[in-house]
């Protein structure tokens, strides 16, 4: 199964790499896109913002690199690196295990966003009057080095417990203190410091001080890795 994406004609500088859509949608007032913004507002403070910020930098050195390649290398280069699913050959760009169809991209281009929440696959939208958006996997933080099998082993216990899990839940939305989380499950300060010691030791954890206050974070991009992680110490 496979998407072909027919780029004859379409001038190398309309193939976009960005981190984001949304200066997409601002640059464009339709009605659509405008409720699409409304709606990431209202959200972003409760949802949003802080897992934006911790892999924002990441998402953006991924397309800064890919865009770089593309000029200094040429767009084949550029998108062998994006995934060994997507080939250039003959004017198309063929993205394979997507379903069978093909569009165009000889007027606006295509843009390819980095993610750190779908790998290992690769996400494609598009539609006839719209320019063709492909959603790929970023860059590991860790620059390709293997996690150590250890580490990951460490990360999947300290996860096991499930008070840990109920604490993750939470963290997984925002920064808390130890004072809020104790709060919002029930437990004592000093049982909540035990249990985020064992998640921060496990490199799953952010840590942010605001004056006096020391807020906590679950890290999504080694959260959402882990899986990848353990698949490639079970190969290696």
């Amino acid at each position: 199964m496979a998407l072909t994406i027919d780029i004859t004609g379409m001038p190398a500088q309309r193939c976009v790499f960005a981190p984001s859509p949304l200066a997409e949608l601002i640059g464009d007032p339709a009605a659509v896109r405008a409720a699409v913004r409304e709606l990431l507002e209202a959200c972003a403070t409760a949802f949003f913002d802080e897992a934006w910020r911790q892999v924002e930098h990441q998402l953006a050195a991924d397309a800064r690199h890919k865009a770089d390649l593309c000029t200094r290398l040429g767009l084949e280069a550029a998108l062998a690196a994006v995934s060994p699913a997507i080939t250039l050959t003959g004017g198309r760009i063929r993205l394979d295990k997507l379903q069978d169809s093909s569009t165009s991209a000889a007027g606006d281009g295509v843009t390819f966003i980095p993610s750190v929440y779908g790998r290992p696959h690769l996400l494609t939208v598009h539609a006839p009057g719209w320019r063709p958006v492909v959603q790929y996997p970023a860059a590991d933080r860790h620059d390709g080095r293997p996690v150590p099998m250890e580490l990951v082993r460490h990360r999947l216990d300290a996860f096991a417990h499930p008070v840990r899990q109920r604490l993750c839940r939470t963290l997984a939305r925002g920064p808390h203190t130890t004072g809020e989380l104790a709060e919002a499950w029930h437990l004592t300060p000093p049982e909540v410091s035990r249990h985020l010691a064992v998640l921060k030791k496990a490199g799953l954890l952010r840590t942010t001080r605001r004056g006096r206050y020391v807020r906590h974070s679950l890290d999504m991009t080694a959260t959402a890795a882990l899986g990848v992680d353990l698949l490639a110490g079970l190969l290696r």
